[in-house]
């Protein structure tokens, strides 16, 4: 309980990035009864590259695939290029940052499609006769709301978080079909198109909110009590309630965020297309998801951060891109995606298995 306690004070390093201890970490001597210093140091330099192996897994293939996706697609590494592979795949990779809270945290939410495809529909109809700032606020506020009710299944009714997001995606997308009576809700008012393909010094909108989201998510994961807190929660629940901190209420958090995340992607979709639709959005979870993992953000929860689903999502979005501008077949794309999926989910596995 102590360690834990301790990993909660400011500077402490969170659990997600911290490398597992390596040989001779103990305060033994490096080589140990069963060899001289020299071995020792050689097993220690193994073990360290080896975790370095692990931890980076993931940036060396995205390095690989960019230096690949060059090759392949002369241009793709230039600015007008970047700026659309990023411009596409922003709503994303909003709705992964906070999905990220939610893994790390120990949890899982299937409703976030629904919860952005409602809010699309909110954000274009309430722009049709309120401020967009504020249309904007409503919508969010409803996604967090949806987010709220998500949580509170999960802690305070104990129910499976599979199955409680699975049932509440099929009420969230039900109530945005009632809401929109099954039809499209366009919205072409002046301005309402900015938030979606607006540019602010050349940069388009989309892309400085996705920015924004993974700074402050990184920001808040990394450097504050609460970003540790959820480590803590998503690593060994029972010891986090037993050094005092409140599991439920930290738990519950995670999905308010993931929701609010969904609400401005669904809004930023929205504001792309100037319509709202309650049948979009029908992959946005899995994918939010399959970012999250292949960055390397553990499905145990605990483990984690938001560079790696920063890292996660660039890896899609290189294979959709390049996918896309060659003409490959898009079942060649879905293969390859799953196949990363499954080495990121047996890679965590492993080396979960070889700390123990």
């Amino acid at each position: 309980m102590s360690d834990l306690t301790a990993a909660l004070r400011p500077g402490a390093s969170t659990g997600g990035d911290a490398l597992p201890p390596t040989a001779g970490s103990s305060g033994a001597p490096a080589g140990g009864p069963a060899g001289g210093p020299a071995g020792g140091d050689t097993a220690k330099r193994r073990r360290s590259f080896s975790d370095l192996a692990f931890k980076y897994g993931m940036v060396w293939l995205l390095v690989l695939l960019v230096g690949w996706a060059e090759w392949t697609y002369p241009g793709f590494t230039s600015w007008g290029n970047m700026q659309n592979v990023l411009a596409q795949n922003a709503t994303i990779g909003i709705v992964a940052v906070g999905m990220t809270f939610v893994m790390i945290s120990g949890g899982f939410d299937l409703s976030v499609g629904a919860i952005y495809a409602g809010c699309s529909v909110f954000f274009a109809q309430f722009a049709l006769s309120l401020p967009m700032e504020l249309a904007f606020v409503l919508a969010v506020a409803i996604g967090a709301t949806a987010g709220l009710v998500n949580g509170l299944l999960v802690t305070a009714l104990k129910v499976n978080p599979f199955v409680a997001t699975l049932g509440t995606a099929s009420v969230f997308g039900g109530a945005a079909f009632l809401y929109s009576d099954s039809s499209p809700i366009l919205n072409n008012e002046p301005g309402f198109e900015w938030l979606g393909m607006g540019k602010v010094a050349g940069v388009p909108v989309a892309i400085l909110v996705l920015a924004l989201v993974f700074v402050i998510g990184g920001l808040v994961l990394s450097r504050t009590v609460y970003g540790r807190s959820l480590y803590a929660v998503g690593g060994n629940a029972e010891a986090a309630r037993l050094a005092g901190l409140p599991v439920g209420l930290l738990k519950t958090s995670a999905y308010v965020l993931v929701g609010a995340c969904a609400g401005v992607a669904g809004c930023v979709i929205a504001s792309r297309l100037q319509v709202g639709q309650a049948d979009i959005g029908s992959t946005i979870a899995l994918d939010a998801i399959a970012a999250v993992v292949i960055g390397g953000t553990s499905l145990f929860g605990g483990e984690g951060a938001v560079w790696r689903t920063a890292v996660g999502l660039l890896i899609i979005a290189i294979i959709r891109n390049v996918s896309q501008s060659r003409g490959f077949d898009i079942n060649v794309e879905s293969v390859i995606t799953g196949f990363i999926i499954v080495g990121a989910v047996a890679l965590d596995a492993y080396a979960r298995n070889r700390r123990r």
